[in-house]
């Protein structure tokens, strides 16, 4: 059975949280579920992360553009990405594992 594109980005990113050994997972959709809730929740370094995956040009729907902003005001950090900005990913989990090591130093 052929992966979907939205599956291609979604297994690059848990590829890319695994190396990180970051927590995370991915939240079951259906009767009790609520609509429009990220693709991936993680935490790395206390931090939590919540992750939507989108495959080409497909963009967030009014209830995923919700959801997230309700995760951004309680300052949980947001990455959407698809096939050309999944670095991003790495980038931020560099970034809080460096922001770690920072204050850990001056401690």
């Amino acid at each position: 059975m052929a992966q979907t594109p939205e599956k291609k980005v979604k297994d690059a990113v848990t590829k890319i949280l695994k190396h990180y050994n970051a927590y995370y997972f991915y939240p079951v959709m259906g009767g009790y579920g609520r609509s429009g809730i990220p693709d991936i929740i993680a935490c790395y370094k206390g931090r939590f992360i919540a992750i939507e995956c989108k495959a080409g040009k497909n963009t967030l729907t009014a209830l995923q553009e919700a959801e997230l902003k309700k995760i951004e005001e309680a300052k949980g950090y947001v990455l959407v990405v698809n096939e050309e900005n999944i670095d991003f990913v790495d980038g931020a989990l560099q970034t809080m594992e460096w922001i770690e090591q920072h204050n850990e130093r001056n401690e």
